[in-house]
């Protein structure tokens, strides 16, 4: 887990080789490539500990296991983000589909998609996330 979050000015120096550097190959996949992890395989898919879920790019709050559900899609689902500014969305008709793109808003790693077909007593979304694009951070309950 990254021990603090990096600024956008870090952020911006770094270049392709450093995120190789820092990050796993199938991290440097899903942040920086736009991959996905295969479904049900992911640390968090199935986690209930509490904590604030960061990015594993730049170590930006992104989610609070408060808003974290099972919804059985396969990967860890939130239900809102921890703040409105924390991801961007992005239109994504790649593999011949219209979706959402999710992006951490601090240093652009691609984290997953959002759909509306959350929990309706709640917000009604479904922030579809990669386990290897977050960290828990079990610290900040």
């Amino acid at each position: 887990m990254q021990d603090r979050e990096l600024s956008k000015e870090e952020i911006a120096q770094l270049t392709e080789a450093d995120w190789r550097e820092r990050l796993t190959p199938e991290e440097y996949h899903v942040l920086r490539e736009k991959g996905t992890e295969r479904p049900f395989t992911g640390l968090y898919t199935d986690s209930e500990e509490a904590g604030i879920y960061r990015c594993k790019g730049c170590g930006a709050k992104l989610f609070t296991s408060d808003n974290k559900f099972h919804s059985g899609c396969g990967w860890p689902s939130f239900d809102a983000t921890i703040a409105d500014s924390a991801v961007d969305e992005h239109e994504d008709n790649s593999l011949g589909m219209r979706r959402v793109e999710v992006t951490c808003s601090n240093c652009g790693a691609h984290l997953g998609h959002v759909f509306p077909d959350g929990p309706q007593e709640t917000t009604g979304m479904r922030y579809c996330i990669n386990s290897v694009a977050i960290d828990l951070d079990e610290s900040a309950k």
